[in-house]
């Protein structure tokens, strides 16, 4: 018997800009049928950062309609429910989040601010690529795990050992 359960992830970072952007990107191609994401910040910038549009067309992803947005929209009633809510940057997990409706699964899965790297613009394309890949690594993790049968102690376990790969 297979799972046909759509689980909702939530990536959340502070600016809601890069990293969280292309993650919801990735997970919602590569998890598409399983996996429903979006993304969040505790400070969002108000515009995504070019450079992870780039990357996203680059991959051949769709890179139309994304936004910088609060993680305030995904703590209301009425919002989607998630079951995983994933901080990709260092300052994002230090920060308290909202009570998330449903008691989510959450775990650290830090990846370096491309946005935050100085130099040439080949440079910040090479920055923004690296830190796509360990999202696009971390991610095709998540997605090979027998979600369906793992108890959610084996389950947590597992997902917090994908952020340390």
């Amino acid at each position: 018997m297979t799972d046909s359960r759509i689980y909702n992830v939530l990536f959340l970072c502070t600016g809601n800009s890069a990293r969280s952007i292309m993650a919801e990107a990735l997970m919602n191609h590569w998890g598409r049928g399983q996996f429903r994401a979006f993304s969040a910040g505790s400070q969002p910038t108000g515009a995504v950062n070019p450079f992870a549009l780039k990357q996203l067309r680059e991959a051949r992803l769709p890179a139309e309609g994304y936004r910088s947005k609060s993680w305030d929209e995904f703590a209301v009633a009425g919002a989607p429910v998630m079951d995983f809510v994933f901080t990709v940057c260092d300052n994002a997990a230090n920060e308290v989040c909202p009570v998330w409706p449903g008691q989510p699964m959450t775990a650290h899965w830090g990846v370096e601010d491309p946005a935050a790297f100085l130099g040439t613009d080949d440079d910040k394309d090479r920055a923004f690529f690296r830190a796509f890949e360990t999202l696009q690594r971390r991610i095709q993790l998540m997605l090979s795990l027998p979600i369906a049968s793992l108890d959610s102690m084996a389950l947590q376990t597992k997902v917090d050992e994908i952020g340390k790969a």
